[in-house]
């Protein structure tokens, strides 16, 4: 099996994908932040010290999403046509679940950019929330779905 972000002289390099048809592509990603109550709470009464921790997170998660390429070093950079992103509640856990959704028309997927989005906005839920809740636990960061390109359709 050849990687095929190594050359011949095993030498790191971005794929080449010109030959590639444009088409369609779309990912979900999603993932969780699992927070004590008392954060739960803030986050929920709008409470918290640092602003309105969701909203903040949903706007990091867009920018993370668009900012894939210059934080993983072979992913192309990208002209994404469409970020969604949706926050669950999920008092039982505690915690809130981050999905995010990445769509354009091109040579390549978006699988990385929708991880990426969640990440960033996992993350700025804890750094929102750490002065309550250093114990957070982000969890369960995967694609959920895709579509478009040579590999065709993939649901977990």
């Amino acid at each position: 099996m050849n990687l095929t972000h190594l050359d011949e002289q095993n030498k790191p390099k971005m794929v080449d994908v010109s030959g590639k048809d444009s088409t369609l592509r779309i990912a979900t990603a999603s993932g969780i932040t699992e927070v004590g109550r008392e954060a739960y709470d803030s986050v929920v009464a709008n409470t918290a010290k640092k602003g309105p921790v969701l909203q903040t997170a949903v706007v990091a998660a867009i920018q993370g999403t668009k900012q894939t390429s210059t934080l993983i070093p072979m992913c192309h950079p990208l002209m994404l046509t469409s970020v969604k992103t949706d926050i669950e509640e999920l008092p039982d856990l505690p915690g809130f679940k981050l999905t995010v959704t990445a769509k354009l028309n091109g040579q390549t997927g978006v699988e990385m950019e929708a991880l990426t989005g969640v990440s960033v906005g996992l993350l700025t839920i804890y750094d929102m929330l750490k002065a309550i809740d250093k114990g957070m636990v982000i969890k369960n960061i995967q694609l959920e779905q895709k579509s478009g390109g040579k590999s065709g359709e993939f649901k977990r």
